[in-house]
């Protein structure tokens, strides 16, 4: 079961418009409180018509008790006899005759009692009913409502009792009220054991409440028709009042904020309701004023800001242009005496070894002189390299490439150096796995790391190389048995001229490997435990077969 809080949720979720939104909020508030209205209406109502009708048994009842006083007080009353009428066997002298020999019957209070309700009842207007605990005639015995209110009266001296009672399918009020014992009814009831002041029995008023009930209903249901159609009327005029004075200058609004929006800004005017809205409005329009000087003034700015960006841009790709010129021009110019240096020393070396043989030192010299000549040369040739990476002037021949055989040639070449160390190889690669490279600069890769993984890996140890293949790329990791990357530096391996420690080297050959393999859209990255002794460096490129399809 939903949360009141929850549908409220999803009622505010809804895309329903305002003025429908405040009707339906209007509608089901007043549908609350006219109905509670209605319910207190109607019970009061309701209340004050049985009150009416109390009032109505309650003289019935003061009127047949003044009529039976009446009729005591006189000893009862004689009435013309009728043929259908038998003298009463409870009293006294119940006939007599006159001089002219017409016959008359005696009349009690009780017997006229019971012909008034007679005739009341034929009349669909009322009755009432004569009845005590002690019995005269068997006529007047009581019912519940009667017996039960007759108890009351003679143990807790009970004054009266009433209420709503349904006999058979209609709905009647009873009314009931002791009759006391007084001087002349002695007359009749002494032989009894009554005194003056006793609870003789009681009258029962009973007042049909059907024409009451009608009028209630009818009530309650004008006062429907009527709430009904003032909500409805009131519905209306907010319906009207709110499309008038609220939604139609707030889509005006809407309008000027949307022509705004879209550099329509002639069309954007205030909305004169002489109100708040008019107010918001006019605080619009000024701030669009604001805006829009604003907005000019920014576009100058940023048209002078462009402007000299731009001058600058060109600057800077003619600073850089000279400087690719100039570093290639400078490379070149040192890699031809760099190259004939190193041929030169490597003359010079093998003449002397076989010249002379007490030339120890010397040779020393010259192999430090040849050692840095080569160390020069691999500088400018990285740096060549670089310099194209970073121009976009680094021309790739693609070609499918076996992996795992341009591995195996990459480990058969270190082989005499990883023999120094006794650092062995262990390949783990699926055959034929082909991408769809540069062969030479994938091996300039490879070589690249290989030698790290000798270079920073211990003695006795393994580098292993292995491929893997997921959703259409291979993957390359090269691991070693090294003493591992701290986090700190980790992110900056692969930096122009970072090296880590005191370790010889260009500190270009990691950048160069991460240019040359996001020129063939892959990516280069390396996992390492610091003490652990495990690095992985470790390259990614899109197999062949994905390389055609995207191509």
């Amino acid at each position: 079961m939903q949360t009141p809080r929850r549908l409220l949720r999803q009622f505010r979720a809804l895309k329903i418009s305002l003025i429908l939104k405040f009707i339906i909020g209007v509608a089901v508030v007043l549908a609350v409180t006219t109905g509670l209205t209605i319910y207190f209406i109607n019970k009061n109502h309701k209340k004050l018509v049985i009150e009416q009708i109390d009032q109505q048994a309650r003289a019935l009842f003061r009127q047949i008790v003044l009529t039976r006083k009446w009729i005591s007080d006189h000893g009862g009353v004689f009435v013309e006899r009728v043929p259908w009428k038998e003298p009463s066997p409870y009293l006294m002298e119940p006939e007599i005759v006159d001089t002219h020999g017409k016959k008359y019957v005696k009349q009690s209070p009780a017997m006229v009692t019971k012909e008034l309700s007679k005739y009341a009842r034929e009349k669909g207007l009322y009755w009432f009913h004569i009845t005590s605990l002690k019995l005269i005639n068997p006529e007047n015995a009581p019912d519940e409502f009667e017996r039960n209110a007759l108890k009351e009266f003679e143990t807790r001296g009970t004054k009266e009792s009433a209420k709503v009672e349904k006999i058979n399918s209609s709905y009647f009020y009873r009314y009931i009220a002791p009759l006391y014992v007084e001087e002349t009814c002695l007359k009749c009831h002494s032989h009894q054991g009554y005194k003056t002041g006793d609870v003789r029995g009681a009258i029962s008023v009973t007042v049909p409440m059907e024409s009451a009930l009608v009028m209630i209903n009818s009530g309650r249901r004008d006062l429907i028709i009527a709430s009904i159609v003032t909500i409805g009327i009131l519905m209306i005029v907010l319906f009207v009042m709110m499309k008038e004075l609220v939604i139609r200058p707030v889509n005006e609004l809407k309008t000027s904020i949307e022509d705004f929006s879209k550099g329509r800004r002639s069309r954007t005017v205030a909305v004169s309701t002489g109100d708040e809205l008019e107010d918001l409005s006019n605080s619009f329009v000024d701030m669009s004023k604001a805006l829009a000087e604003y907005h000019e003034d920014l576009e100058d700015k940023v048209q002078k800001a462009t402007r000299g960006l731009e001058e600058a841009n060109v600057k800077l790709v003619e600073l850089n242009e000279k400087k690719s010129d100039f570093i290639a021009k400078i490379s070149h110019e040192l890699r031809t005496p760099m190259t004939s240096i190193k041929g030169a020393m490597d003359y010079i070396s093998a003449k002397m070894d076989r010249d002379s043989k007490g030339n120890g030192e010397l040779a020393e010299f010259l192999d430090v002189i040849k050692n840095n000549a080569d160390r020069l040369i691999r500088l400018v040739n990285d740096t060549l390299d670089l310099e194209r990476i970073e121009s976009g002037m680094f021309d790739l021949h693609y070609s499918p490439v076996d992996i795992l055989s341009l591995l195996k040639d990459v480990a058969i070449s270190f082989q005499s150096i990883a023999g120094e160390k006794n650092i062995t190889f262990r390949l783990t690669a699926a055959p034929d796995v082909l991408i769809d490279a540069d062969e030479d600069r994938i091996r300039q890769v490879l070589i690249n790391l290989v030698s790290n993984a000798l270079k920073y890996g211990p003695d006795n140890s393994e580098i292993e190389m292995s491929v893997k293949e997921t959703d259409g790329y291979v993957t390359v990791y090269i691991k070693d048995e090294g003493p591992g990357i701290p986090d700190d530096i980790r992110g900056k391996i692969f930096d122009k001229f970072y090296t880590i420690g005191k370790r010889h080297g260009t500190g270009l050959g990691l950048a160069i490997c991460k240019g040359i393999i996001e020129a063939h859209k892959g990516e280069i990255n390396v996992t390492s435990e610091p003490g652990a002794g495990n690095n992985a460096f470790y390259f990614t490129l899109p197999k062949r077969k994905e390389r055609k399809e995207s191509d």
